[in-house]
């Protein structure tokens, strides 16, 4: 049963994550994550295995600028779903350093409660260089959780930017975190972020700040009106709660489960999920040929020798590319 550095055969991991072993589905994570060439292909093994027990899950992705309480939310929001019966996984990003690739991977320790419940599973993973602060093998991740049969998937992702697009990509409903401050709520808010977004959550609304995230939602709305109507006909909504109270919780859980029985009725629930699919293997495509080009020894060698002159502007980047390119299709 047992492989080369202690990994399981193909159909072991497989019977083990359908059987909803959380051993097993972390040590598929763990596979899906490696960048060996022997642990890629037991692990395509494995994907192709379980494929056809995915998809039933509600995908959620949450983000929010560092300080917006997103752990606090997601504990308490987690905790109220799966007393309502639900089987929650929470994929947790983390930042990596890019000196040393380290990562805090510290969300089990700030989610306690989930932490310690059975019907929840944590797994955090370090954003790596991944556009968006999404780990590169995160979506398999949620494939392996689904398969598994947890029915609700939060992906939680790294700060807030432009780059924020590969969580959407990936989801069914993209939920913004924010806080109210003084004065403008609209300041230092990216527009591509906000006409992403399906819903603006105003979180730790309460106590002294209850008032101003009242004033916040109000602005926020009347932001919200400024962008044209999306394509699937949801019009994002603009809620408060506080994390740490629970209020307002079970009202944002009703909006998301209005809209995915809206995207299911008008048809854009599988057009959405089509065209991930479709994105996802060009991604793929991507990765793979660039794998391939900088693996390719002549190639190294090549780099080796003109980086230095690149860098000090001697010769031409452009230029360089396409030599370098066509020297690797020449020898394929």
């Amino acid at each position: 049963m047992l492989k080369k550095k202690n990994r399981l055969s193909g159909q072991a991991y497989i019977d083990g994550v359908l059987n909803g072993d959380r051993m097993v589905l972390s040590r598929a994570i763990t596979l899906v994550e490696s960048t060996l060439a022997t642990d890629q292909q037991l692990a395509e093994e494995v994907m192709e295995g379980i494929l056809p027990y995915t998809g039933k899950s509600i995908r959620i992705g949450i983000t929010g600028v560092p300080g917006v309480g997103k752990s606090t939310f997601i504990e308490r929001f987690g905790k109220m779903l799966i007393d309502q019966g639900h089987k929650l996984a929470v994929l947790a990003v983390d930042p990596s350093s890019p000196a040393s690739g380290g990562s805090i991977l510290g969300d089990k320790t700030r989610m306690e409660v989930l932490s310690s419940d059975k019907r929840a599973y944590i797994r955090p993973s370090p954003a790596g260089t991944t556009l968006g602060g999404v780990s590169a093998r995160t979506r398999e991740a949620m494939l392996l959780c689904e398969a598994s049969g947890y029915d609700v998937i939060l992906i939680e992702t790294v700060g807030v930017g432009q780059s924020e697009t590969a969580v959407k990509g990936m989801t069914d409903f993209f939920l913004l975190l924010m806080l109210a401050g003084a004065g403008d709520e609209l300041q230092g808010i990216k527009k591509g972020i906000i006409e992403m977004c399906d819903a603006l959550v105003i979180n730790k609304a309460d106590g002294e700040n209850l008032e101003a995230a009242k004033r916040a939602r109000r602005e926020y709305a009347n932001a919200l009106h400024l962008f044209a109507s999306k394509e699937n006909g949801w019009y994002p909504q603009v809620k408060i709660c506080s994390g740490l109270s629970g209020q307002g919780l079970d009202d944002i859980w009703q909006m998301i489960q209005g809209f995915m029985e809206k995207m299911k009725l008008n048809g854009f629930f599988e057009i959405n999920r089509s065209t991930q699919r479709s994105n996802w293997m060009h991604e793929h495509i991507q990765y793979l040929l660039e794998n391939k080009f900088y693996s390719d020894p002549k190639i190294k060698r090549e780099l080796s020798q003109i980086l230095e002159k690149v860098k000090s502007g001697d010769v031409s980047p452009i230029i360089k590319a396409k030599e370098l390119v066509g020297m690797f299709l020449q020898d394929q």
